[in-house]
């Protein structure tokens, strides 16, 4: 498992069989059903860098759609609808990807509103960027 250290099985467990039905994935229950909503930023690092299959810099509609599959091997694949849900919630500045914004320029920021997408537990300083070697 992706996620071995990082979180608790039997709660990865109950995350997935709340949403193994087509249609019933909801990103915010999930991350808060598995644990990831009150982790360390470097676990939600971690998290974003398993989710960053290719390692662009950047979480895109195809790594979504296998999104539970981090979680465990054989989980089912996100719907079309699902997918651009979670997308959508997501994608800060409309370029079709969930991203560390300038990642590729080495500004390596991640915007307040993306982290607290995906992991809906930090607060952040007034300028809303979290500054830090990702």
């Amino acid at each position: 498992m992706a996620f071995g250290g990082v979180l608790v099985e039997a709660n990865i467990t109950a995350a997935l069989d709340a949403c193994k039905d087509g249609g019933t994935f909801d990103h915010k229950k999930f991350f808060k059903s598995c644990g990831l909503h009150d982790k360390s930023a470097d676990d939600i690092k971690k998290a974003f860098a398993i989710i960053d299959q290719d390692k662009s810099g950047f979480i895109e509609e195809d790594e979504l759609k296998l999104f539970l599959q981090n979680f465990k091997s054989g989980a089912r694949v996100l719907n079309d609808a699902e997918t651009k849900a979670f997308l959508g919630a997501g994608d800060t500045d409309g370029d079709g990807k969930i991203g560390a914004d300038g990642i590729k320029n080495k500004l390596k920021k991640f915007t307040c509103t993306t982290v607290k997408f995906l992991f809906g537990c930090f607060v952040f300083p007034a300028n809303g960027y979290v500054t830090g070697v990702f």
